[in-house]
């Protein structure tokens, strides 16, 4: 990548943060199911549910930040969608910039607008009781896992960005990933889940993100999950990254 190419993302990127300090709601929209989701468990359902946890805040946040994650990424591929549909993303590609530039000015404005809701979201638990004995490499491994898995995230909603028919089809994308941690050990244990439910929950890329994440914020072993959890978020970026660029291609050929 020449010093072109990061010249020419960096002004792109400005560009699209300037459009989220403008239009500040794609933010608190992201955040604000995540939050609601996490009053709504932990004051109204939280008493009911056994997690074997001194604190169900705590067992809870994890599943929450991988929420918001995949709450905010559908806006990739809406903001993306829009430029196509406006005009603009023909226009920088009859401009002399780098082409690639295009796509990676929207996935590191994903990367930053989750980030900030993620802080958001982990500001509200701490409001609520979260409390963790986590090291700052321990806070260090639970970011670089966040920031793997909104990359790996980002590059699959570039491709319904890049090809959705309608700005409902564009903005859809995130939904399946939105109610994916209710199957998963995010909200309880999955030894209270039957038999089929369970054996998918058990080997779905959330359970182990969850169980990697919850084990680094208790300070505990995290045995294979951390390794199940880095795998899958790489290979999801891998096939998603690759899948993106070919249907890059497709749409300036």
């Amino acid at each position: 990548m020449s010093t072109h190419f990061f010249g020419d993302t960096a002004a792109l990127l400005g560009r699209s943060l300037r459009h989220i300090v403008r239009s500040p709601d794609t933010i608190i929209t992201t955040a604000i199911m995540p939050i609601a989701f996490l009053l709504l468990f932990v004051y109204v359902f939280g008493g009911a549910i056994q997690t074997g946890s001194d604190s169900y805040v705590n067992y809870l946040l994890p599943g929450i930040l991988i929420m918001t994650v995949a709450s905010g990424i559908s806006y990739t591929a809406y903001r993306l969608f829009l430029d196509i549909q406006g005009g603009i993303f023909e226009r920088f590609q009859s401009m002399p910039i780098a082409r690639s530039a295009v796509l990676w000015a929207h996935v590191v404005t994903s990367l930053v607008a989750n980030l900030i809701s993620l802080v958001v979201v982990v500001g509200v638990a701490l409001v609520m009781g979260f409390r963790t004995g986590a090291s700052v490499l321990g806070w260090l491994a639970v970011a670089g896992m966040m920031v793997l898995f909104i990359l790996a995230l980002t590059w699959l909603a570039v491709i319904p960005g890049l090809t959705a028919k309608s700005l409902d089809g564009a903005s859809a994308f995130g939904y399946p990933l939105i109610f994916l941690p209710f199957v998963s050990s995010a909200f309880v244990p999955t030894d209270s889940m039957p038999g089929p439910v369970r054996a998918f929950a058990e080997h779905q890329p959330v359970t182990a993100i969850v169980n990697g994440i919850r084990a680094l914020f208790a300070q505990q072993p995290v045995g294979t999950d951390i390794w199940t959890a880095l795998a899958w978020c790489a290979g999801i970026l891998v096939v998603g990254y690759t899948l993106a660029v070919l249907a890059y291609r497709r749409r300036i050929s």
